[in-house]
Parts: structure tokens; sequence; C-alpha cells
């Protein structure tokens, strides 16, 4: 039953974000397609199934569908990868001041680059390596490390880490559970999983700040009634 409604699920999705057929359609030119999607996911489209690619890739390459030495798809996952943050750092590093040229425009503001600036001054060594494992993040970061102009050197540095571990990791992964009966009998489960793992930090994140914001409305709220308690009423 359980694979019956994720054969269903994955059915129900496009085609060009199920993993397998993109690696078949792919045909001789496997390794350039795969290295051109995780390249455009890195950079400028976040809604492409990167993990679950990356996984299959290892798969494949564990059972022969791409007949190609595992640790040479690593590096070039890695690279395609790495070269795709380093697009889109140059592209949030250009258009930033373009975007952000009016403080006061209705979608931008100064003050965002500023936020952003410090956010990843604080945070950024974590957040570059992190997001890498988290969907459309993984996209976003690149651009925004670029608009909030974080030291490249500590950019470039960290996001070496970060793709190693993200692009190869996964990768070898896959490659190490793709012989593994239950893996390849539950594929499509295993598929359905990785993109649940995926969003979980996303989901996470999303409740923290829907809280947060509900905290500070009522201090807020709280902040103003003490205030209008303290103001002396006016007798006429």
């Amino acid at each position: 039953m359980i694979l019956a409604e994720t054969a269903t699920t994955l059915a129900l999705m496009p085609k060009w974000f199920n993993p397998e057929y993109l690696l078949t359609e792919f045909g001789a030119y496997v390794i350039l397609g795969l290295c051109l999607i995780i390249f455009a996911e890195s950079s400028i489209f976040p809604v492409l199934p990167g993990d679950s690619l990356l996984f299959t890739a290892g798969l494949f390459v564990a059972q022969g569908s791409i007949q190609a030495p595992l640790w040479l798809v690593c590096t070039l996952v890695t690279v395609a990868a790495l070269v795709g943050n380093v697009v889109g750092y140059a592209i949030g590093w250009k258009a930033g001041p373009a975007l952000f040229k009016r403080p006061d425009s209705r979608f931008f503001k100064q003050e965002y680059v500023d936020k952003t600036h410090a956010f990843l001054e604080k945070h950024g060594p974590k957040a570059v390596v992190l997001a890498r494992f988290v969907p459309f993040v993984r996209t976003f970061i690149t651009w925004i490390a670029g608009i909030g102009r974080m030291d490249p050197k500590k950019y470039f540095t960290y996001t070496v880490i970060g793709g190693i571990l993200w692009a190869a990791g996964i990768t070898a992964l896959g490659h190490l559970l793709g012989n593994i009966s239950f893996i390849k009998n539950n594929i499509e489960a295993i598929f359905i999983l990785i993109v649940l793992v995926s969003v979980v930090p996303i989901v996470i994140e999303w409740a923290k700040g829907r809280r947060e914001k509900k905290l500070a409305a009522a201090a807020r709220a709280e902040s103003d009634a003490e205030v209008t308690q303290r103001i002396p009423r006016i007798e006429r």
C-alpha cells in the first residue's frame, strides 16, 4: 500500500522532478545533464530535485547504469555545485546595488542589505554550509551572500566545504546504499523520504519564525496597553 501511494505521488509530479526519469533521458550525456542541473540549482533555478538526483546518480553508478567511476562523478558534481555558487554570488553582488538603489522602493529596502550583511557576518559559515542541504535555500543563500557583501574569502571557503559535503557526500551515500536490496526494492519510497527530510528544516524555520512574530506582536500589544494606561486622561 505504501509503495503504491509513493508511486502515485511520483507519477503526479512533473517528469523533470523525477530523478530516475531525468538520468535515464540524458542517455549518453547523463553526467553532463547531471552537472548542468546541479549547477542551475546552485545558482539560478531553485525548483530542481538536487538531493534525490545526486542520491540516484550514486545509486546508478553502483548498479552500472552510469558507467563512470564514483570518484569522477563526485568530483564533477562538486565542481558544478561550486561553480553554480560562484555564479549565484556574482549575480547577488552585481544586482544588489541596482535592486537596493532606492531605499524607499516598494519591494527592496536598504535595511534589508544591512540586515542580511549582519546575519551573514554572524551566522555566515554555518548558514552557507547548512543551506546546501535545504531545497530553495541553497539557491537563494548565494544571492543573499552577494547582495549582503559577505566577505568573499569567507564565503568561498565555506561554500567549498558545503559543496563537497552535499554534492560528493550525497552521491557517495547513494552509491553506498545502492546495492542494498531493501533500497533497490523501495527506491520510490526512498525518493519521497529524501524530499520530506529536505523540507523538514524549512518547516522548522517557518514555524519558528511564525512563533517569534506572534510573541513580538503580543509584546508590542502589551507595551501599548501599558503606555495607554499611563497617559493621564484629559478632562474637559
